[in-house]
């Protein structure tokens, strides 16, 4: 059975609850990425909800806790996550279309969302990883292999000094390797994304390279939009771009539920 957030052992932090908000006729699913929290897609809910979207922002199980939780947990368990949240969000705007938003490996889950629900109105990926290199997976499995099972911390990428996305100071390793690990069989299918994508880039990021954002562009069978951040690095939704991103998410959510 996938863990779910309630099979954490340790309190939530405060401000890392998952968030929702009313809203209709059309819903937006928000996405968090791999050891940070709601904290850092909590602007982008709160400009969709002020548009007038139903919003769904979970935790996804191991995050904003200890990263004790996170150590069991894999993909298939965040993606389940994401899942009971999409039908909760789609029980709450019947007859309303749905958009997915996704910052890192937010945005990988909502690749396999998109790839699994051809009838999303739209998703935005935000500085997602679609092609990590296998030389990163030895890497990872020579440190498991080692005896270790937590690396130094990915996480609060942002250029902003006075910024903090409440992430973990380590990276599990284990979990990091099943992200790793899955990228391959989500680009294998990003051709099936039919709907309206927007892809947001910041030029420098110290955790994705943002030539990955040109594969998703490439690969991906539906239409695609740009929006390329000059001034943030990978937590862009929480940095100097914030408001940028935030604009262009909201109207490209608009643009998506009203075709």
């Amino acid at each position: 059975m996938p863990r779910t957030p309630a099979d954490d052992q340790h309190p939530v932090r405060p401000g890392c609850e998952p968030w929702s908000a009313p809203g209709g006729p059309h819903g937006a699913l928000v996405l968090h990425g791999f050891t940070g929290t709601p904290i850092s897609m909590r602007p982008v809910g709160e400009a969709l909800a002020e548009a007038g979207f139903a919003v769904e922002l979970p935790r996804l199980p191991g995050h904003g806790t200890e990263v004790a939780d996170m150590l069991p947990t894999t993909f298939e368990d965040w993606l389940a996550e994401a899942e009971r949240a999409l039908v909760a969000l789609r029980e709450r705007v019947p007859g309303g279309r749905v958009v997915v938003v996704g910052l890192s490996m937010g945005g990988a889950l909502t690749a396999a969302l998109a790839e699994r629900h051809a009838d999303l109105a739209g998703v935005v990926l935000i500085n997602t990883p679609i092609a990590v290199p296998r030389e990163m997976a030895d890497l990872v499995q020579q440190m498991l292999d080692g005896g270790l099972e937590v690396m130094d911390s990915i996480g609060n990428d942002i250029a902003d000094p006075d910024v903090d996305e409440g992430s973990y100071d380590q990276t599990p390793l284990r979990p990091l390797l099943s992200l790793i690990e899955i990228g391959a069989e989500i680009r294998s299918r990003l051709g099936e994304v039919r709907c309206p994508v927007l892809v947001v880039t910041s030029r420098q990021d110290h955790v994705v390279n943002p030539g990955d954002s040109d594969i998703l562009a490439a690969e991906l069978g539906g239409p695609v939009e740009r929006l390329w951040l000059e001034k943030s690095y990978h937590v862009a939704t929480l940095d100097y771009d914030r408001d940028l991103v935030r604009d262009a998410v909201v109207a490209f959510a608009q643009r998506a539920t009203a075709s």
